[in-house]
């Protein structure tokens, strides 16, 4: 008569975990949607302007909140990794992903593009994450990351290097030129 009630128990708070964790989820959801209103529209394929790399196949690991790796957000599918497609284009960075949906980042919203070694969702090591730090809109006062794990190590400079040519030149002081190697 014990085992039937110990399977009870354990099957008991086995569901009461799965529960906690959905709670957890839909309230991340809740707040995160706060930090990102509205995801940026994917523009149509007329209106991205030229394109400045390749397609590059990657896994969307995760965006978070800039600067803390791991408090993920979950609004509007952004919490969900998924395989995608990277391509940068004068209007910006689109991610095609497949299970979810689409993510852009405009030119004139993305803010720093590097590498970590890891991101909610996904650790690699040795810088192999590609990060985007981006605002989502005008009330986005702190920005996100959000991270790409490149399939191919050699894709990684070549994504660096296409994004980084979209962060705007600062404003130069007194109206004098700079260049981003002066900045």
């Amino acid at each position: 008569m014990r085992t039937p009630i110990s399977i009870g128990i354990v099957l008991a708070l086995g569901l009461l975990a799965v529960w906690g964790m959905w709670r957890g989820w839909l309230r991340r959801a809740e707040r995160s949607v706060a930090w990102v209103p509205e995801q940026p529209a994917v523009p149509a394929d007329g209106s991205l302007g030229a394109a400045r790399s390749e397609p590059l196949t990657a896994t969307y690991v995760s965006s978070t909140r800039s600067g803390d790796y791991l408090d993920r957000v979950v609004a509007h599918d952004l919490g969900v990794r998924s395989a995608a497609v990277v391509q940068v284009f004068d209007a910006g960075v689109r991610i095609t992903r497949i299970g979810a949906s689409d993510v852009f980042v405009p030119a004139a919203s993305l803010r720093a593009v590097g590498t970590t070694s890891g991101i909610a969702g996904k650790f690699v090591g040795r810088d192999g994450i590609v990060v985007l730090t981006w605002f989502a809109g005008p009330t986005d006062g702190r920005g996100l990351d959000t991270g790409l794990h490149l399939r191919h190590s050699a894709d990684r400079p070549r994504l660096l290097v296409a994004a980084t040519t979209l962060i705007a030149e600062p404003p130069s002081p007194a109206g004098r030129a700079t260049t981003k190697e002066q900045s």
